[in-house]
């Protein structure tokens, strides 16, 4: 015998679905505190002012969210405009905030729900694409890469697996009411994503060799795309130039900035060929160019010097990208990046499985001193060079008067996993320094000292 309407279960199923309450929505209830009104003056600390000497049993006075300076035992602090808060911060250190510069923070929740990615639009090219109008102030991922001092980062739009322009990245502050309130610079730099362009001929033989042609013809393709859409955008600027009243191609507009060299350009390339085809164009049209990722970095270390491209290291915790290099090929590559004298950052690998992640920003860091990178340009690597490489150097990326007030109190160094951050203040407001990761801990600590004591 048949079963009865067969047809009908689907139906009946995803109504049953359907009914089902609505799960909850993923937002974080953490409070952005109101701007600073009232000046603050820490004391009693060791301030790591990352751009000169540390400041030992020093004082800082912050007003209206920026620094007002920073004194020594002996020195006179200026005076401010009403009576300052005092906040004796007991002997800890005082460090600015991280600024992850390579990060997909805002633009995914969980990787798995589609509905909660995003991070790129279909299409191959897409220069028009804004990351800051697609940002989740909400994000639980927030508070999380915050609780450990990433105090800024980088939302990077993302192109599809064979790569693309991605679109403007935008630079986020770690707190805010929405999008708006987290914006620090709400368009920093348009990316491309260069397809790979190398082949393994061991895994593509015949009778794989068919494959292996397109594949080839592929990435052709693409990178030609790539090329061609800026000649046109070249071409766009030059005719509006010449007759301002055309029609506005929006995808084309948005690339004049970068033409016209008032934005740069990050490309990320890893391999030796993707480099050298990004510095290719860049030669190409006078661009400012960034690379992003840079694995074989190293082995342009002079060109990229000579012309002046900094790099943002993607991850120092990754595979080498041949069999013959050497096996910390990635490790040390900041210090040799360092040493041939290249304009760096160190940043983490971005993407959505990594957002989840970026707290661990200062621990890339640290594997690179391991490897032969001085502490202090460690430390200068995830805070004043990311900012100066974003162009916001002014406001972050160290204790400085004039400087925003977005720092962390630490029991001590940050690049030292047992070290803990105490504090954490955005433009002179304390921000909470849980997340629903340290709640979650808390309570099922407490579940089991429960059980335990019956």
């Amino acid at each position: 015998m048949k079963p009865l309407l067969p047809v009908r279960w689907p139906v009946l199923l995803a109504l049953a679905w359907a009914s089902l309450p609505a799960p909850p929505a993923l937002a974080s209830d953490a409070v952005p505190p109101a701007p600073q009104r009232t000046p603050l003056l820490l004391t009693n600390a060791s301030f790591h002012t990352v751009s000169g000497p540390v400041v030992a049993n020093g004082r800082m006075l912050v007003e209206g969210g920026r620094i007002v300076a920073i004194a020594g035992p002996g020195e006179t602090l200026p005076a401010a405009s009403s009576a300052p808060q005092v906040l004796d911060l007991g002997g800890r250190h005082v460090y600015p905030g991280f600024v992850a510069a390579n990060t997909a923070l805002g633009l995914v929740e969980v990787q798995s729900v589609r509905a909660t990615v995003d991070l790129a639009e279909s299409g191959a090219l897409n220069p028009n694409a804004r990351a800051l109008a697609a940002v989740n102030a909400d994000s639980e991922l927030l508070p999380v890469a915050r609780s450990n001092g990433v105090l800024a980062a980088l939302a990077v739009p993302e192109a599809g697996r064979s790569g693309g322009i991605a679109g403007t990245s935008a630079l986020l502050q770690m707190d805010g009411w929405t999008w708006e309130d987290m914006s620090l610079q709400g368009a920093v730099a348009l990316h491309v994503v260069l397809p790979s362009m190398r082949l393994n001929s061991d895994l593509l033989r015949p009778p794989l060799d068919a494959l292996a042609d397109e594949l080839r013809k592929a990435t052709t393709t693409r990178l030609r795309e790539i090329d061609d859409a800026f000649d046109a955008a070249a071409a766009y600027r030059r005719a509006r130039a010449a007759e301002p009243g055309l029609p506005l191609d929006s995808r084309w507009q948005a690339m004049l900035p970068v033409l016209e060299g008032t934005r740069p350009l990050f490309v990320h390339a890893q391999e030796l060929a993707q480099i050298r085809h990004a510095l290719a164009l860049a030669e190409r049209h006078a661009l400012k160019l960034v690379i992003v990722g840079g694995a074989d970095a190293w082995r342009l270390a002079d060109v990229l010097r000579a012309r002046q491209v900094p790099v943002i290291i993607a991850g120092v915790h990754g595979l080498p990208l041949r069999r013959d290099d050497d096996v910390d090929a990635r490790f040390s590559l900041a210090a040799r990046l360092a040493a041939a004298g290249v304009q760096y950052c160190i940043a983490r690998v971005g993407g959505a499985f990594a957002a989840a992640h970026e707290r661990n920003l200062p621990y890339e860091a640290a594997s690179a001193v391991a490897y032969g990178l001085p502490r202090e340009e460690a430390l200068k690597a995830i805070t004043l060079y990311p900012a100066q490489i974003l162009g916001v150097a002014d406001r972050l990326g160290s204790l400085a008067p004039g400087r925003l007030a977005s720092f962390v109190v630490t029991d001590g160094d940050p690049l030292e996993t047992a070290t803990q951050v105490q504090r954490i203040f955005i433009q002179g407001r304390e921000v909470e320094v849980g997340n629903r990761q340290t709640r979650l801990q808390d309570k099922y600590r407490q579940k089991y000292e429960q059980l335990r004591a019956r």
